[in-house]
C-alpha cells in the first residue's frame, strides 16, 4: 500500500500560529490559475489559460509524455472518504492522434490522481496494468464501437474496478457544445454517481458505479486534467487521441485537511503543538534547524477527531523549525 505524507511547518516561538485549510477548491479561471496553486507536470504547452474568455484551453495529445494540469488538495482520499468534482467541458474536436499506426480510441481524462505515482516513468496508462491510484472521468472517442464515457477507478495495485456494462455509457460529446460533468462518491454505499448534461440540448447521461469488494483502495492527493501518453501499449490494440477543448468552473469537495487550527507554545521548556486531528491518520512532530534533515521529536500517535497535542520530547532547539507529519497508512 502506498503511503502519502502531508506536512504543516512553523517556527518554534512563543507566538501562536493557526493553520486553517478548506475542503473546497473552486476555480473559474477569472485570473491566472498558476498564481492560485495550480501547477503543470509535463508539457506546459498543452494547458493555456485564456485571459480573454477566462477559462482553460486544453490539448490532449497522446503522442506527448504524461502531462497534468493539477492542484494538490491538502489531504489524501481513500475509498473511506466522500468526495465530488464538477466542471464544465467543451470539446472543439477529438479523434485519432498523430501516430497513424495507433488507430483505436484512447482516453482523455479529468479526475483525481496520486501525483507521486503518476509522475514516475513507469506510470503507463495504456497498458491496463501500470496506472495505479486513479478516480477519474475518462472519455473515449468513437473508433467504431461508439464514443464512451467511463468513470474509472484504479486501486494501488493497478486493479480496475469493474462490475459490467453498467459502469460506462455509450455517449458522444457533440463538438462545440458545453457540458456540465459531475462525479460524486459516497462512502455510505460505496457508489460513485457520474452525471453529464449538455447545456444546449438539455440532454445527458447518468452512470452509477459500485466500488466492489474485489477492488482494493487508492491514495489520491491531487485533482487533475490528464493528457496521457499512448506509449507502452500492445501494438495490436494500440490507440491514440488528439483533442482540443476548454475546461471551466471547477468545484472540488474533499474532506478537511488532516491538520487544522495549529497552535504552537512553549511550556516548562517543552515545545507543544496543538491541532485538530482526524481518525485514520497517524501524526508525528518533527524538527529541523536547516530544512535539510528532519528528525522525529515525538512518537507516532494515532489520529482522533478531536484536539490533539504533540510534544517535543528532547526540548526545543534554538531557532528550530517544527512540522506535523500526517501519514495515511
Amino acid at each position: 500500500m502506498t503511503k502519502i505524507r502531508l506536512f504543516v511547518t512553523f517556527l518554534a516561538s512563543l507566538t501562536s500560529i493557526a493553520y486553517v485549510g478548506a475542503a473546497t477548491i473552486s476555480e473559474d479561471f477569472s485570473s491566472n490559475p498558476l498564481l492560485r496553486g495550480w501547477r503543470v507536470f509535463g508539457d506546459t504547452n498543452l494547458f493555456q489559460w485564456d485571459a480573454t474568455n477566462q477559462n482553460l484551453r486544453v490539448t490532449w495529445d497522446s503522442s506527448q509524455g504524461n502531462s497534468y494540469f493539477y492542484q494538490p488538495m491538502g489531504t489524501i482520499l481513500t475509498r473511506e472518504d466522500d468526495f465530488s468534482v464538477a466542471f464544465d467541458l467543451r470539446l472543439d474536436d477529438i479523434g485519432a492522434g498523430v501516430n497513424t499506426n495507433k488507430t483505436t480510441s484512447f482516453q482523455i481524462a479529468i479526475g483525481y490522481l496520486n501525483l507521486d505515482i503518476a509522475a514516475s516513468t513507469n506510470f503507463i496508462r495504456g497498458t491496463g496494468s501500470g496506472s495505479p491510484d486513479l478516480a477519474e472521468i475518462a472519455y473515449f472517442w468513437d473508433s467504431g464501437f461508439g464514443a464512451t464515457l467511463w468513470p474509472t477507478f484504479v486501486d494501488t495495485n493497478s486493479m480496475f474496478n469493474y462490475n459490467g456494462s453498467t459502469d460506462y455509457a455509450v455517449f458522444a460529446l457533440r463538438p462545440g457544445d458545453w457540458y456540465h460533468v459531475q462525479l460524486s462518491y459516497s462512502v455510505s454505499n460505496q457508489i460513485a454517481v457520474t452525471t453529464l448534461t449538455n447545456f444546449e440540448a438539455t440532454s445527458g447521461t447518468r452512470i452509477s458505479t459500485l466500488l466492489n469488494t474485489n477492488f482494493g483502495d487508492y491514495r489520491l492527493g491531487s485533482i487533475s486534467i490528464n493528457s496521457y501518453s499512448d506509449a507502452g501499449q500492445d501494438p495490436q490494440y494500440a490507440g491514440s487521441v488528439l483533442a482540443h477543448g476548454v475546461v471551466d468552473n471547477f468545484l472540488v469537495t474533499v474532506p478537511s485537511p488532516p491538520v487544522e487550527n495549529v497552535v504552537g507554545s512553549l511550556s516548562n521548556g517543552v515545545w507543544n503543538v496543538q491541532f485538530a486531528g482526524q481518525t485514520r491518520w497517524r501524526y508525528t512532530l518533527e524538527q529541523t534547524e536547516d530544512f535539510q534533515a528532519w528528525s522525529g521529536v515525538s512518537s507516532p500517535v494515532a489520529g482522533a477527531a478531536t484536539n490533539m497535542v504533540l510534544s517535543a520530547t528532547n526540548g526545543p532547539a534554538k531557532g528550530a523549525f517544527y512540522r506535523v507529519r500526517a501519514e495515511r497508512p
